[in-house]
């Protein structure tokens, strides 16, 4: 009898819901996934567009999982201080087969001290503090380095999600996840990137983020500062 796939999202308050919905969509849909989503407690959280999500799990009672996911969003600037978060994800991270993070869920991992000489990527407005935590930055919609599956900005999710399915369970299972989920994606604008979208459609997007950004690059400097007396702690 095969073992169930235990699974565990990260789900927090400010995260970002896209960055947990979408490969939860691809992961739930696994012929043998059990899903758990872990916090703190098991109160409702608010993700930053004001959805709820209700944890199944606590940091103290989530068991060993096979796959953790880290979403990203507002909420992330808390979580790189958070210390009972962080020894949480190097606990899991000892034993995982896979580790995981959508958009600025890397710096979460990468507070904990998980990223150290790993190739990874996030969000192209953060990608630049990813060397402060040791990381190898990729400017790659998704990146495999071993066990660490990182994916870019908010929908890349789900191409990290599909990926990982394969690992999972095949090659021909993950596809017919695809199929089902119709993901064929035909944006209207080629502006899903800072490569091909418009300079002047960048400039408004820095624009308006410039201060959550100013605050990340400081939450992410802070929990850099704090890893550096740690520097030969082992990444798993």
């Amino acid at each position: 009898m095969v073992s169930p796939v235990q699974i565990g999202f990260l789900v927090f308050p400010a995260m970002l819901q896209l960055d947990f919905t979408g490969p939860y969509a691809v992961l739930a849909a696994g012929p043998d996934a059990v899903i758990h989503l872990v916090w703190k407690d098991t109160l409702p959280v608010t993700s930053s567009d004001g959805l709820l999500f209700t944890p199944t799990r606590t940091i103290i009672d989530c068991p060993q999982l096979d796959v953790v996911c880290v979403p990203g969003g507002g909420g992330v600037q808390a979580l790189m201080g958070d210390v009972e978060i962080l020894a949480f994800l190097r606990k899991q991270a000892a034993s995982c087969r896979y580790l995981c993070s959508v958009c600025t869920g890397a710096l979460v991992l990468g507070a904990a001290g998980l990223l150290r000489g790993r190739r990874a990527t996030t969000h192209w407005q953060s990608l630049d503090l990813l060397p402060l935590f040791g990381a190898v930055p990729q400017r790659s919609r998704m990146e495999r380095d071993d066990n660490l599956i990182s994916a870019a900005g908010v929908s890349a999710g789900i191409d990290m999600a599909l990926a990982l399915a394969g690992l999972l369970w095949g090659h021909a299972e993950a596809q017919a996840i695809q199929l089902n989920m119709e993901y064929a994606p035909e944006p209207p604008y080629s502006a899903g990137s800072p490569a091909s979208a418009p300079e002047a459609v960048t400039a408004v997007c820095r624009m308006r983020t410039a201060a959550r950004q100013t605050a990340r690059r400081e939450a992410a400097a802070a929990a850099a500062a704090l890893l550096a007396p740690n520097k030969n702690r082992s990444c798993q």
